[in-house]
């Protein structure tokens, strides 16, 4: 009888762990389904504001001291910043820069024949909340021309999470005609849909970000 019910217990022993091993498996599977495809790596470019003293807060259409407000369309654009699993970034550092309504960054390399703008801020450095929400209120930028091509209307991002930093650019899903003649967008072949904020009412826009990190 011992012998029987020792037989008894090595199946059920045996069943429980196949029982196991495959709930530990489909746990695996399940959280690989839920990977969330990071956003793709894209060129620094020529104009990272290196160097800069100026004001860098979330509102890059006034300065401090200035009565006048930058010249062009006023956008909100709004986003989280989210690890390769889907979870929120508290505390990822983003710096972002891009050129004002007339195309043209306030870099010393920059020759093009767009008009500076003293009142526009023109970058800006801001730190994730606890949601890893994150918020700009900017000038919609011009497109313009380089010796490659145009470059069609985009806002460059610079983010550090814990483990990984990322380096992209930002289009807008209302200029879809310049965007696919852009050749850095055209470059990003099927991953260039994740690089494309979304129109999320009146001049607002949201874009999340996802890093290579793990929360």
């Amino acid at each position: 009888m011992s012998k029987i019910n020792h037989r008894l217990s090595r199946r059920a022993f045996t069943a429980s762990s196949l029982s196991a091993a495959s709930l530990l498996f489909a746990g695996r599977s399940l959280a690989q389904d839920h990977a969330v495809s990071p956003t793709p790596e894209q060129a620094l470019g020529p104009f990272y504001p290196s160097g800069y003293a100026g004001e860098d807060d979330a509102d890059l259409t006034m300065i401090d001291g200035r009565t006048e407000r930058a010249l062009g369309d006023v956008i909100e654009v709004t986003g989280r910043v989210l690890d390769r699993h889907g979870n929120p970034m508290s505390g990822a550092r983003i710096e972002l820069w891009q050129a004002n309504a007339a195309g043209r960054y306030a870099h010393a390399n920059d020759i093009s024949t767009g008009a500076l703008d003293p009142n526009f801020q023109g970058m800006a450095r801001l730190v994730t909340g606890s949601s890893g929400e994150w918020r700009i209120r900017t000038i919609k930028p011009r497109f313009y021309d380089t010796p490659l091509g145009l470059r069609t209307p985009h806002i460059h991002f610079d983010v550090q999470g814990t483990s990984h930093r990322l380096i992209t650019q930002m289009y807008f899903d209302d200029e879809a005609d310049q965007n696919s003649g852009d050749f850095v967008y055209a470059g990003l072949g099927g991953q260039a849909p994740m690089t494309v904020a979304r129109t999320d009412g009146p001049a607002s826009y949201r874009w999340d970000i996802v890093l290579m990190d793990a929360v």
